[in-house]
């Protein structure tokens, strides 16, 4: 799949605003100590992904009815579902000056009978976007920081009306982050979120 960058400026997926506000104290301080270890940028990057993935549990994994949206908020109360995990990995990366995207699948749930929006990063490194979903592994979701291939938590399946979407953006889709930010809880954001862009 041919991944398209919403803004051509490489310098949009590095920058700070009200959802991926890495100018934050909470957020700088994660990444100055995820940095303190890394050898270079790939090691911290790595690192950044585990601590999302694996520190910060997915909100209905975990059973947390919060919702969280900003990314200092995810770090702080230590939950979150795909789309805000998604935001403070993505504060974490641009923190080191990392280009990091926000993007998109729509899947399917329910089985089969409904889809959603599910919410995952790409990174550039070596001239070239790669797609991360730092949404928390569990049985049968096994997802890798990866380079040399996705390692998704969930291959898009075409029969069952599953989409890529291929854009890149350098801010959350406002249908997103609009769900998110009228959510008193995560049941009424199930609900709520968007099942397709």
């Amino acid at each position: 799949m041919q991944l398209i960058q919403d803004n051509p400026d490489l310098s949009a997926y590095l920058a700070a605003d009200e959802v991926i506000d890495h100018r934050h104290p909470l957020v700088r301080e994660t990444a100055a100590r995820l940095a303190k270890t890394a050898a270079d940028s790939y090691v911290y990057a790595q690192a950044a992904y585990e601590y999302v993935r694996d520190v910060i549990p997915h909100s209905a994994d975990s059973g947390d009815l919060r919702v969280t949206w900003r990314a200092s908020d995810v770090l702080e109360q230590g939950t979150g579902i795909c789309h805000a995990k998604a935001h403070a990995l993505a504060a974490l990366l641009r923190a080191e000056d990392i280009p990091t995207a926000l993007c998109y699948q729509r899947l399917a749930y329910d089985a089969g009978t409904g889809h959603c929006v599910h919410g995952l990063v790409a990174v550039r490194f070596h001239g070239a976007w790669h797609r991360q979903d730092c949404r928390g592994n569990k049985p049968g979701v096994d997802a890798q920081f990866s380079l040399s291939g996705e390692r998704l938590a969930f291959p898009p399946d075409i029969e069952s009306n599953e989409v890529d979407y291929p854009v890149l953006y350098a801010a959350p889709h406002p249908a997103v982050l609009g769900a998110l930010k009228n959510a008193p809880d995560r049941p009424h954001l199930w609900e709520n979120l968007p099942d397709a862009l």
